[in-house]
């Protein structure tokens, strides 16, 4: 998900507040919860961008809706957010703050993806083997994809690392491709 400079502005504020107050782990909590729910709802996400509801309502909405679920922080941030016009950068606002904590916790997410299914001692290996070089704690974001046929494929940040047997077909299939335009 591509992230606005004030989504992020606005994350690590909430992020600073929290560890100004020592409720990091509470705020992170909270901002999971209005994450997931704006992400499972297209309804909420249509209505936080609509330029045709009222700032007050949409306001009014989000705080009855999170006034028993979050701390009162959160709300008082929410409330900010909506009184500067920013409510429909939620969604973007709540993932910039898990990625502002991960950050600040030493935690990386790595997107890993297999042909088939790892099983829990190769999980735990790889987990240990990443956690080893990139000297962090690793969060494993798994995905399988039968199309890759075999091997790894190992992305941190920006860099990808690809083991996978389909990625060295296809090397395969360019050397040969050079090595034929040659001959001719």
């Amino acid at each position: 998900m591509l992230v606005s400079k004030a989504a992020r502005r606005y994350a690590a504020a909430l992020l600073q507040i929290a560890i100004e107050n020592n409720t990091v782990q509470e705020t992170l909590n909270d901002v999971r919860d209005i994450h997931s729910t704006v992400i499972d709802s297209k309804e909420l996400q249509l209505f936080l961008k609509s330029p045709v509801i009222k700032p007050k309502e949409k306001a009014d909405a989000l705080l009855s809706l999170f006034k028993d679920k979050v701390s009162k922080q959160v709300l008082d941030f929410l409330s900010v957010v909506t009184s500067k016009g920013r409510e429909d950068i939620l969604k973007e606002i709540t993932a910039a703050f898990i990625d502002a904590y991960n950050e600040h916790a030493g935690i990386i997410k790595v997107e890993v993806k297999t042909a088939s299914t790892l099983d829990e001692a190769q999980i735990n290996e790889l987990t240990k083997m990443l956690e080893k070089s990139t000297s962090k704690k690793v969060l494993l974001d798994l995905q399988e994809q039968e199309s890759l046929r075999g091997g790894i494929s190992v992305k941190i940040n920006d860099t990808v690392i690809d083991a996978t047997v389909k990625h060295k077909l296809e090397q395969l299939e360019q050397k040969l491709l050079e090595s034929s335009v040659e001959l001719n």
